[in-house]
């Protein structure tokens, strides 16, 4: 396994929300990572050389490759040693039609979704699967809009009280979800959602930087995010401005994500974004980096992100990615307007009050 590098930046490591849980800033999620994209032994490579360059936030779903992301990084932990207290591991729960053994989708019904039934079991076989008595934090993959948030905040927090999960978040949730999920909680005198997983990058930002903005819930209710892919599926990596490489992810995956990302190829808006990426490219060679780093580093510098979930399939990659901590430190107000000007989609902000 390969060695990190001796002038790799140090980790920085930040609150979630108003708790005293404390996350690497930048993490290793299993949606493409492990389980299924990437094969055992390289994905050892990969978890142990984020492990030594001080990532201890590692992100999962029982939806990944069917349940095989939570598996392995269990084999993982196993394999190394590593020791429980020093890690922070998430899951999400909603789409587990692979704990079903019953091969009709009809019969796997509530194996999906966020009802009591299935957090409870879902939760169990995860844990199961991880080889583990509890995960850090439990998030709502999605929402579920024909159950009662009632009944889902009250699932988490029985969960909580049983030592399964320490704490509870959402996924891709609409900011009147929280505020609700919320309002649930205050009224019951239990735990409400203290963090959020949206998807977060320069070319996608209308719920972080709108919805949960204008509905107060970074001030009002401490929301903490661990954002997804903070590289828009790869597009700002700068790796599609001349085309699509045939050996490419966006040329070769399979993951219904991707595939839908390649669908939009060529498009008015897929032109207007590499006419971006071009942009950006500039201001990234500017501050002696690439694009992809520079993008991280913008995601980072929302004091709002706890975390930004990255994704690997060498170890190499992790090096780079570090180094956005580093970057972050770069960004003075100059430079956040430069970058404004070229991808000129800064969502509009509602004022505190009317005229």
């Amino acid at each position: 396994m390969s060695t990190p590098p001796s002038d790799l930046p140090q980790m920085e490591y930040r609150f979630v929300g108003r708790s005293g849980l404390q996350v690497s800033a930048i993490s290793l999620g299993g949606w493409l990572t492990y389980g299924g994209h990437v094969q055992d032994e390289t994905t050892f490579a990969i978890l142990k050389a984020a492990y030594d360059i001080g990532i201890n936030f590692f992100d999962l779903a029982e939806g990944y490759a069917g349940g095989e992301s939570e598996a392995v990084i269990g084999r993982a932990i196993k394999h190394f040693g590593w020791k429980r207290n020093d890690l922070v591991i998430s899951t999400k729960i909603n789409w587990g039609a692979a704990n079903s053994a019953h091969p009709a989708p009809r019969n796997q019904i509530n194996n999906v979704g966020l009802s009591r039934k299935h957090i409870i079991e879902g939760t169990d076989a995860a844990l199961a699967r991880l080889q583990l008595s509890y995960v850090d934090i439990l998030y709502a993959h999605r929402p579920d809009r024909q159950t009662p948030i009632e009944e889902t905040v009250r699932a988490f927090n029985h969960l909580i009280d049983q030592g399964k999960i320490f704490y509870w978040g959402t996924s891709e949730w609409l900011g009147s979800e929280i505020e609700e999920a919320w309002a649930v909680a205050d009224r019951l005198g239990l735990v409400g959602p203290i963090v959020e997983q949206p998807g977060y990058s320069l070319l996608r930002r209308e719920k972080v930087d709108e919805d949960f903005k204008n509905a107060r819930l970074y001030e009002r209710r401490g929301l903490s995010l661990t954002s997804f892919s903070p590289l828009a599926g790869g597009i700002l990596t700068g790796k599609y401005v001349d085309g699509i490489p045939p050996d490419s992810r966006l040329a070769q995956s399979k993951d219904k994500y991707i595939q839908g990302l390649s669908k939009t190829v060529g498009n008015d808006e897929w032109n207007k974004q590499q006419e971006s990426v071009k942009g950006l490219i500039k201001i990234a060679e500017k501050l002696g980096t690439d694009v992809a780093t520079l993008s991280l580093a913008w995601v980072l510098s929302n004091k709002n992100v706890a975390s930004a979930i990255t994704g690997a399939s060498r170890p190499e990659q992790l090096y780079q990615t570090i180094k956005a901590v580093d970057v972050v430190k770069k960004l003075d107000q100059k430079v956040l307007d430069e970058i404004e000007a070229v991808v000129n989609n800064k969502p509009a902000e509602l004022p505190l009050r009317y005229a």
